[in-house]
């Protein structure tokens, strides 16, 4: 196998690709725009894909103690002059493999990404819980980082973002911005974020809520006054309210009903979608949390916001509603739009503004 991973990595870039999939048993593949494209010829032996892994752990200056003891791990490195790359390395029958996602280096330009102003004046905020969410793959690091810079250029104060790993590296503007990756810099979230608390932040952006004591710590963090921007693998405000009270033993459910209701400030759910021309497109839901909103979370009635949302004025958008969009601007069909829709029967409702 005469490929070096540099090679194979700059070759997915020429091809746009977001993701390389370095499997044995299989050519070398790389996703771009939703679709899987061969960049090697031959098909990957597993003495191929232990050299690739080897030299990915060589870039990140990492060791393998964290693959060998859990058969599986993440991290970031960078190859100078091509970009960053988020890597995660695992066994599968009985081999090794590995993937790899593009983080360009640099900050994301969100008028390149199509991420509209609604979601971007999340960041004026001052205190509160702002979520993130959607499918993996589908953005929520962008958006996230969009977030934080906005911040970063427009007041004064202390950031810090938890993550694993790194994907954007945020230079200190206006603020000074401390970024911790897990585990390098600190064993786990819950860990890293208890410390965030007694480093003076005004804002914490948590990569990820994996478990019930970060999302406990992350609320307390958010009722003390501080900004904390963190994401999760749901799509829709709705389910991802009952994906954070469900993390809790029943017992408790209702008081973080009532803690939630207080601190979460928005939801933001994004997916992305294949277009006619080819090009993937973000669709934003955005859920502003309003006294309405608060007595539905608060009494646990999640099943009526996505009403709220439809009816909740300029500073909300419908995910169903910016489908509909689409369609009307004729960059989606109808029969796509209706297959991703929350309420396929509300794809003739008219999008109440557009932008």
């Amino acid at each position: 196998m005469g490929l070096m991973l540099d090679e194979v990595l700059r070759r997915a870039l020429d091809n746009h690709g977001s993701d390389v999939f370095i499997v044995p048993g299989s050519p070398i593949m790389t996703k771009s725009n939703g679709k899987l494209i061969q960049i090697s010829e031959e098909k990957m032996l597993p003495p191929d894909v232990e050299i690739l892994v080897s030299r990915a752990y060589e870039l990140a200056g990492r060791d393998r103690e964290t693959l060998e003891e859990e058969g599986d791990d993440d991290f970031s490195f960078a190859v100078a002059h091509l970009s960053r790359f988020r890597c995660n390395t695992y066994h599968q029958r009985g081999s090794l493999a590995l993937t790899c996602r593009v983080v360009a280096f640099g900050l994301p330009d969100p008028k390149e990404r199509h991420i509209p102003e609604v979601v971007l004046k999340l960041a004026d905020l001052r205190s509160g819980m702002i979520l993130v969410t959607g499918p993996a793959g589908n953005g929520k690091s962008t958006t996230l980082a969009c977030l934080i810079d906005r911040i970063n250029q427009s007041r004064s104060g202390h950031i810090i973002t938890i993550e694993d790993p790194i994907e954007y590296l945020h230079s200190h503007k206006q603020c000074l911005v401390s970024q911790r990756e897990v585990p390098l810099d600190t064993r786990t979230f819950a860990r890293a974020l208890r410390a965030a608390l007694r480093q003076a932040p005004d804002v914490i952006m948590l990569g990820e809520m994996r478990d019930t004591e970060t999302i406990s710590t992350a609320i307390t963090a958010a009722e003390t006054g501080h900004l904390l921007l963190s994401s999760l693998h749901t799509l829709g405000a709705a389910k991802t309210i009952d994906r954070v009270v469900d993390a809790f033993p029943a017992n408790q459910q209702n008081q973080i009903r009532a803690q939630l209701s207080m601190v979460l400030k928005a939801v933001v759910s994004q997916r992305l979608v294949l277009t006619k021309s080819g090009e993937l497109y973000p669709v934003f839901e955005v859920m502003k949390v309003t006294p309405a909103i608060q007595n539905l979370i608060r009494e646990g009635k999640t099943h009526q916001i996505d009403n709220a949302i439809f009816g909740g004025g300029e500073d909300m958008l419908s995910m169903d509603s910016e489908l509909n969009r689409l369609v009307r601007e004729d960059r989606i069909t109808k029969e796509q739009a209706q297959l991703l829709a929350v309420h396929p029967e509300t794809m003739d409702r008219p999008s109440r503004f557009a932008r």
